[in-house]
């Protein structure tokens, strides 16, 4: 069975650190992992997005074009990949900074007000990547949120321990948030 993920948004979003943790926590749960990042040459304010495919097989192609599952932290974004949902698959849209529209009838939206939540219950919006990793892991079913505690262990540097705990409570609120409210 293979799984694959998109995120995309702008530079300082967290969108490589969000792709890096949801990859580490597969690795950890025994998967084969591939996790390919790509972003504009102006970085912070540019697009970026990363794959993340996961199998139980050997990961052959890391480039997709269509993915199960794809997390869209801005407008410009979610313009671009909704229609690289495989049918049948998700979108998680950031609603503070993307319209909430369906443009297709064979896919699934969920849309969380992410950068609000961040702002408003963490007091960060550079919490949004790794809260939007809760919601997704409550969305895939595919990977715990214990899973991805342990993959922030790994992929946050020592030096940056302290942004553990609240990482932590980001995951937990986007897993928590109701999903059904939109």
């Amino acid at each position: 069975m293979e799984k694959d993920f998109i995120i995309a948004g702008f530079g300082g979003q967290g969108v490589l650190l969000a792709g890096e943790v949801l990859a580490n926590g597969f690795m950890i749960d025994d998967k084969n992992v591939t996790w390919y990042p790509s972003y504009g040459a102006e970085m912070r304010g540019g697009t970026v997005n990363c794959t993340v495919v996961m199998s139980e097989e050997e990961v052959g192609a890391v480039q997709k074009t269509s993915a199960d599952f794809i997390i869209v932290l801005n407008q410009a974004s979610f313009d671009k990949y909704v229609s690289w949902v495989k049918k049948g698959g998700s979108i998680i849209v950031n609603s503070s900074l993307a319209v909430i529209k369906k443009t297709r009838e064979d896919i699934n939206y969920i849309f969380v007000p992410i950068t609000k939540l961040a702002q408003d219950k963490l007091g960060n919006i550079k919490m949004s990547n790794i809260l939007a990793l809760g919601a997704l892991s409550k969305v895939s079913k595919l990977i715990s949120l214990e899973t991805l505690e342990k993959a922030l262990h790994n992929v946050i540097p020592a030096r940056r321990a302290n942004l553990i705990p609240k990482n932590i409570e980001a995951l937990k609120l986007g897993y928590e948030y109701d999903l059904l409210k939109v």
